[in-house]
């Protein structure tokens, strides 16, 4: 019966492939349709064809089921009334994670500023700057002590600032790409270049939040603040978006362009939903076979807490970012504007870089990543992570949160100077075992002037209040 489904597997994906007359992108539409349907109906979701699921069953006399079935009542009831997930309220902002002490030192109707205490008693002279992704709540990466990257970071002698960005509702209907760069990027950039004067800046952007980084790196606005830039898991170059492309045509985006005019945004579990259907049987089908047919109960933990708390995304930024990046690539090829009538020139970007990837990364695919090598005028270090998306990203070097098997490569070049393919750079680059946390610390070391006395974060009245960290964005619903 297995060789049977796999045989029907392989002739499903020979059937959709290669068909005469049939553009790529239709073709992988239906590949990936076709795929949904075997993944659906694979035997191992079903009882009578799983042999695990069999043997738990006659072990325990069908109580696996009848658990299954509570589990399965318990979800249904929650989605019916629109709940959050069970466990969630474990693990809340400022109480089981994003513990690390620090202020809001700046705040406008788009972003909150934090910035940490130091934990030493010398602090490099150059501050490292955050911009995490709108789509996600910045605490991705200060989740519990253990996986904490800005713990780590603050832990080394580093001054840390992170964007926590405003979960948007319908009165923010009107907010573009520009906005965010202003408002996110130069506002918060304003702010650290007054309490740090005269001093270069170690800018670090996460996915949509390194692409948004980029963006402003290479604007006038930016020449001269930055000391270096700092990817992670971030596109600029969207020719090859992977799977997320499927999503992204015309009549898609014409879609979602008409389904956020009910609200003036798009809800986060939308597209939440697509990056479950990307990898399904991992993230949809192998848990429910776990928690209805098994009868387990999948622990909550800080990260999927975390990716339970979705964020939504303004109608006009959302619809200018899928046009222009995803579908039209602009910012690639040079016709991409903001702020400005001149198109962005990634090429402007000249500072020392650090981009990491990650080997199946679902959302922003490695070989895509790469493609900055082309774009910016730039001295790379380039590392491939083993891990996904958002694991390959939070993987602490040690203790109890560390991945034994992480590993990742990496490799330097003077700007132009990498190999054109991406996969031949990946059979010359060097494999090191661990975390690339400390790699990347080093690297920020190399790359600042010397120490200075570490001093406590001043305290700024906002609203009549000072607000600690996480800050009061991160907090709404």
């Amino acid at each position: 019966m297995a060789r049977a489904f796999l045989s029907a597997q392989q002739w499903w994906e020979e059937a959709t492939h290669g068909v005469r007359g049939v553009s790529k992108h239709h073709e992988d539409q239906v590949a990936f349709v076709a795929r949904q349907w075997l993944d659906m109906l694979s035997p191992s979701n079903f009882v009578a064809t799983n042999p695990e699921v069999l043997k738990q069953t006659l072990a325990t006399g069908g109580a696996n089921l009848a658990s299954g079935f509570v589990n399965w009542a318990r979800d249904a009831a929650a989605v019916a009334s629109n709940a959050r997930p069970r466990g969630v309220e474990d693990f809340l902002p400022g109480k089981a994670v994003a513990l690390t002490p620090g202020k809001v030192v700046m705040r406008n109707e788009l972003v909150e500023l934090i910035q940490y205490e130091p934990a030493t008693a010398t602090v490099l002279r150059e501050p490292v700057f955050i911009v995490p992704a709108w789509i996600m709540k910045f605490y991705i990466l200060d989740l519990t002590p253990q996986d904490s990257l800005v713990k780590y970071l603050v832990e080394n002698g580093h001054t840390v600032f992170i964007v926590s960005w405003r979960n948007p509702g319908s009165e923010q209907v009107g907010l573009g790409m520009e906005d965010y760069v202003r408002r996110g990027v130069f506002d918060s950039l304003a702010t650290i270049r007054s309490l740090y004067p005269k001093t270069g800046i170690h800018a670090t952007g996460y996915c949509l939040g390194g692409t948004l980084l980029a963006i402003a790196a290479a604007l006038p606005e930016c020449r001269g603040a930055l000391r270096t830039l700092t990817l992670f898991a971030a596109q600029t170059d969207f020719s090859e978006p992977g799977e997320l492309g499927l999503f992204m045509d015309e009549s898609q985006v014409a879609f979602l362009e008409d389904l956020m005019t009910e609200n003036g945004y798009l809800d986060g579990r939308r597209m939440a939903g697509a990056f479950q259907l990307i990898n399904s049987k991992d993230l949809v089908w192998s848990k429910l076979v776990h928690e209805y047919l098994m009868g387990a109960t999948t622990p909550m933990t800080a990260l999927r807490a975390w990716n339970a708390d979705a964020t939504r995304m303004p109608a006009r930024m959302h619809a200018e970012y899928l046009r222009h990046l995803y579908l039209r690539n602009d910012l690639a090829e040079g016709r991409y504007t903001c702020t400005s009538r001149d198109p962005v020139d990634l090429s402007r970007i000249k500072v020392p870089m650090f981009a990491v990837a990650t080997e199946r990364d679902h959302v922003s695919p490695w070989k895509s990543v790469y493609r900055i090598h082309r774009l910016v005028d730039s001295d790379i270090d380039f590392v491939l992570t083993s891990g996904g998306h958002n694991v390959g990203i939070v993987n602490p070097p040690d203790g109890p949160a560390a991945h034994a098997a992480a590993s990742y490569r990496r490799m330097h070049h003077a700007a132009h100077g990498a190999p054109a393919e991406p996969d031949d750079w990946l059979a010359s680059a060097q494999r090191f075992q661990g975390s690339w946390w400390p790699a990347w610390t080093h690297w920020l070391r190399d790359h600042s002037t010397g120490e200075t006395a570490a001093r406590a974060v001043r305290s700024v009245v906002i609203d009549g209040q000072r607000i600690p960290a996480p800050g009061s964005y991160v907090r709404e619903p």
